[in-house]
Parts: C-alpha cells; structure tokens; sequence
C-alpha cells in the first residue's frame, strides 16, 4: 500500500488526473494511452470487479475509511489530497470525493461478444456520453446480452458515460463493429434478426411484431435526431417503431432504447 500526501496539484504524478473536464483532449488521450476514468466508489468498485486493472488513486482525505479495504488491495498509488487540491488537479469538484485511473482491456471482436447471444443492441453514430451511458444501463437492466458500436460512436469508457451507466458499461460486454455498416452482417451470421427502430413510414410497432422476429434479434437505434442513416436502414431486416400518443414521434434515443430493449426481452 502506498498513500501519498499531495500539497501541490502541480505534482507530475498526477498527470493522469489533469485537465478532465477538456472532453476533446480527453477522447483522444484516454484510448491512446490505455487509460479511463472511474469516479465514486461504487463505479470504482464495479470497475475493479469487471477485471480492470487500477493504475493509481486519487481521493479527498473523507474517504480514506470508506475506501480502506480498496487502498489496502491496491498495489497502485494513492493519492490522497484536500478538496482544494483534488479541484484544482482535475479542472472541477469531484462531490464523490474518489477517482480511480483505471487500465483498458483489449476490445473482443464483433463475432466473439455475439456468439450466442439472444439480444443485441447495435448502436450507430451515438456521440453523446450521457446517451451512451444511459442506454448501456438500460441494456444491462432490460436483458441485453451485448453492445456493438458503430466506429463514430462516443466511447463507452469516458467518464460521463461511466458515470451515467453506474458502472453497467463494465458489465454488458461490447465491442466495435467495423466495417460499418458492413459489419452488420456478422450479427446476420449469428442468426439474429436485425430490427432497425426508426418512426419511418412502413415501420411496425414492436408490440405487432410476430414472435419469431423478437427470439433473436439485434435492435438498431441511431443518433440523437437524425437517426439511424439510409444505409444502416437499407441493411436491416425489418423496420421497427415504439407506438407513440399526442403527436410525439420520437423519444431521446437512451429513452427510446430503454422501452425498446424491454420490449424485445419481455413484450
């Protein structure tokens, strides 16, 4: 165990915590340098017990004790500082006074986290970290059994979408899915049903669905407004829609993914 004092947010050690709230930087650092963020303990907690490797501590003195049995396991750094200080390293208030920087796990390939599988979500182009962390906790919770992501999607590991999904990113396996959307015909091979959710005219509502198309599929949901792309719709094998009331004709998408995700696993 190592638990280091910290009187100067400059300290060089801490680079990895610097700078978290500058999301471009961010998004390009955390993947290329095989790192990301877990913060508050239950997310780091889930973290750990998901297999990934902690490379080092950042704590407010209040929760030395609640994180003890943590820090006594670490064989990791852990930096231990004042409010003050912890604000000043990371560019904001951390209110659950704990960060973890965690290692990354290699990614599994497509085919690999489908085999087997009897649900699917396939996300494409989603590029906000609060609808990605979202949706993957709906998947968790609603019985998805995985994630794919098309190449432009935000990635599942930053710490919003950490943060929003509870740590349900750590426990719903995913992967990329490249090409795109080529790729998709990877879930076609598994034998799952490709549903692309979209309000389009000639969609079906998921709850007229016949009962064999919802024994293994794969639901596609697209970007916050423009949806799901021609392409990505051209490849699916049924167009699905969420029977909407009083001229709504759209949901946010991690909404929409929950009420779909539900539908397909117990409608």
């Amino acid at each position: 165990m190592s638990v280091i004092l910290l009187d100067d947010c400059a300290d060089p050690r801490l680079v990895d915590y610097t700078d978290l709230t500058d999301v471009e930087l961010r998004r390009r650092r955390e993947p290329a340098e095989g790192l990301f963020m877990a913060e508050g303990e239950k997310v780091i907690r889930r973290a750990l017990a998901a297999g990934y490797p902690m490379r080092s501590m950042l704590l407010s003195e209040r929760w030395i004790e609640t994180m003890a049995d943590v820090i006594e396991a670490a064989d990791v750094p852990v930096y231990v500082g004042s409010p003050d200080v912890v604000e000043q390293v990371t560019g904001y208030q951390v209110h659950r006074g704990a960060l973890a920087s965690m290692g990354r796990k290699p990614l599994p390939a497509a085919a690999d986290v489908v085999a087997g599988a009897r649900r699917v979500a396939v996300l494409e182009g989603v590029n906000d970290h609060t609808n990605v962390g979202a949706i993957f906790r709906g998947a968790a919770a609603l019985g998805m059994d995985a994630v794919l992501l098309s190449p432009d999607c935000a990635d599942p590991l930053y710490r919003r979408s950490v943060k929003v999904s509870m740590g349900a990113v750590f426990s719903v396996p995913y992967a990329r899915l490249e090409p795109w959307p080529g790729g998709l015909d990877v879930l076609r091979g598994a034998g799952l049903t490709l549903l692309a959710l979209t309000p389009a005219e000639g969609s079906v509502a998921l709850n007229e669905l016949p009962a064999a198309d919802l024994d293994r599929c794969a639901l596609m949901l697209g970007a916050e407004g423009p949806g799901l792309t021609a392409k990505a719709l051209a490849a699916a094998d049924r167009l699905v829609r969420i029977p909407m009331s009083h001229g709504v004709d759209s949901l946010n998408v991690g909404a929409a993914a929950a009420v779909a995700f539900y539908a397909v696993t117990f409608g």
